[in-house]
């Protein structure tokens, strides 16, 4: 998940600095079908549901190491 989660903040503020500079990345092009307003939306929430998965998949990996850790020392 954390990657996944990178990813998706990677291409949401991508699209949204290439927004400023007057260019759309390819792979966004059709968010700017519906308008403006939606395709803001959107980049946003790449970026926000972006973030939970990264942290998401931190705290599971601190989780899972722990639990490794446990056991190995038993």
């Amino acid at each position: 998940m954390k990657k996944i989660g990178g990813y998706m903040v990677f291409f949401g503020l991508f699209a949204i600095v290439l927004n400023f500079l007057g260019r759309v990345p390819t792979i966004l092009m059709w968010i700017y079908k519906w308008g403006e307003t939606p395709a803001w939306a959107i980049k946003i929430g790449l970026v926000v549901i972006g973030a939970v998965l990264f942290f998401k998949g931190k705290a599971d990996d601190v989780s899972e190491n722990d639990v490794q850790e446990e056991s190995t020392s038993e």
